[in-house]
């Protein structure tokens, strides 16, 4: 005989870094609740995403600056060498402390609320949570749920007569040592950064992209010259489509007349939601084409029930900053919903922040607002800013740094911004602020700027800006009347 469901005011399902903020606002509001995860614990972030990778480029970059040391006069750089097998290892040790740390405080702030198991529906506002461990099953009726059950990487079936020789960005890291030749499928954020670690690692690259840019750079300017500078540290195969043939030592990547064999494909060619689990035809939710629900990006709810969504589920934003808010705005109306005991209560709605990508490639690829194949080219002002024109680039020996800034034409108030240069990860923050606050060039140019620093690329940018947007030109730009 089949117990009585659980009844919490709200279950979240996820205990990924949307799952956690979603709880939080749930704790806030006093309302009970589960929080269901069937693991591994740790958040995507820390334990296959942005910390690995930059543990990894962190380590590429040190290991790439040891080799260049000959640039200043030191010398016996030819006698370094690296064994791959410890900088792998303590990568995982550094990752698993992140990763860890995640678990903890997932285990910590669900105390015995939390359900080791995956939920689906089996009804609307039903879930049924299988535990794979003892093979038994719990029935839960909350009055909201929060799906935060995350992602997982795009594996195309065309490439399973080589799926022994590929591994995923969520296996990768698990990998005793790195093979001499990799081939990167797939040359978004990811697919480049690792891409870059790894040839910095003195790893052999070849990285192929159906599409022409690399990291989703839609500014031709940008996107021609992170060709150039990236392509002079991995090979590249753009714009056009590659396929795999298994061999003797490994796999052929073949593109067009080109062919190179590896040892191991990195397979990075996005993620997919985990919606597809959750039966969410018996919840009676809406769907798109695609399959995913269909959602309000300002309240996380889906269609009109007492359902939330957030994080990599709804592959809106699929970055961590992105599921932190939609984690806190799908647990607060889910705690609202559950308050209103099943009567109709319209969600809160949000006001969603600037968006803003960073691709740790250093030199960075940033994308801030706007992007450039969003905006009217007759309406916007391009303020430019290079790296040959900045001391600081030129010192970091960065010269061809390139930053672009977008702004309306008649106002100069910004609209968005890219750059590909160094310690690019900084403006991109400076600009997401003022373009989040409404601010144009000729405010922001009252604003100091040290020299040298790399910032004094917006200061150029800015000025390039303002003097065709500048409200009193009598007046010099920067300055104001006491």
């Amino acid at each position: 005989m089949e117990s009585s469901p659980l009844t919490p005011d709200v279950a979240i399902i996820g205990a990924g870094t949307a799952g956690l903020y979603a709880l939080r606002e749930v704790r806030r509001a006093r309302k009970s609740f589960v929080l269901i995860d069937h693991g591994p614990l740790g958040t995507t972030c820390a334990r296959v995403g942005c910390m690995p990778s930059k543990v990894a480029l962190h380590a590429g970059a040190q290991w790439a600056s040891a080799q260049g040391i000959a640039r200043i006069g030191g010398q016996g750089a030819a006698q370094l060498r690296i064994d791959l097998a410890e900088t792998w290892a303590a990568l995982r040790q550094q990752r698993d402390a992140f990763s860890g740390n995640a678990a903890r405080k997932a285990l910590e702030a669900a105390g015995d609320r939390f359900h080791d198991g995956t939920a689906r529906f089996v009804a609307p506002g039903l879930l049924q949570v299988a535990h794979d461990r003892t093979g038994t099953n719990t029935l839960v009726r909350p009055g909201a749920v929060v799906i935060a059950n995350g992602s997982r990487p795009v594996l195309p079936d065309w490439l399973a007569p080589v799926r022994d020789r590929a591994v995923t960005t969520d296996e990768l890291f698990e990998l005793p040592t790195l093979p001499a030749r990799i081939g990167v499928l797939g040359l978004g954020a990811i697919g480049l950064e690792m891409g870059l670690a790894l040839s910095r690692l003195g790893v052999q690259v070849t990285g192929a992209d159906l599409a022409p840019n690399v990291a989703g750079i839609t500014d031709p300017a940008l996107a021609d010259l992170a060709v150039q500078r990236f392509g002079r540290e991995m090979v590249l195969w753009l714009g056009e489509a590659t396929r795999v043939e298994r061999t003797a030592q490994g796999v052929a990547l073949v593109s067009g007349s080109r062919r190179a064999e590896v040892d191991l494909l990195l397979v990075a060619l996005g993620r997919r939601p985990n919606t597809d689990s959750l039966d969410l035809a018996a919840a009676g939710l809406p769907v798109s084409e695609r399959g995913l629900p269909v959602f309000n990006r300002h309240t996380m709810q889906v269609g009109t029930a007492p359902v939330f969504i957030a994080g990599d589920a709804n592959g809106d934003r699929p970055l961590m900053h992105e599921a932190v808010d939609e984690g806190a705005i799908a647990g607060y109306n889910a705690a609202a919903a559950a308050s209103a005991h099943g009567q109709s209560a319209p969600a809160q709605a949000f006001q969603r922040k600037v968006p803003l990508a960073i691709a740790f490639t250093d030199p960075d690829v940033v994308s801030v607002g706007a992007r450039f194949d969003e905006l009217n080219p007759e309406l916007v002002r391009i303020g430019v800013g290079t790296g040959a024109g900045n001391g600081r680039a030129r010192v970091l020996h960065e010269p061809d740094s390139l930053l672009r800034v977008y702004a309306d034409a008649s106002t100069g108030r910004l609209l968005g911004g890219a750059m590909v240069g160094a310690r690019a990860e900084h403006l991109a923050h400076l600009l997401a602020w003022a373009i989040q606050r409404g601010e144009t060039a000729h405010r922001l140019l009252e604003l100091p700027f040290y020299h040298p620093v790399v910032e004094e690329m917006l200061h150029t940018a800015l000025q390039d800006i303002a003097r065709h947007t500048q409200p009193d030109k009598t007046l010099p730009l920067g300055l104001r009347r006491l």
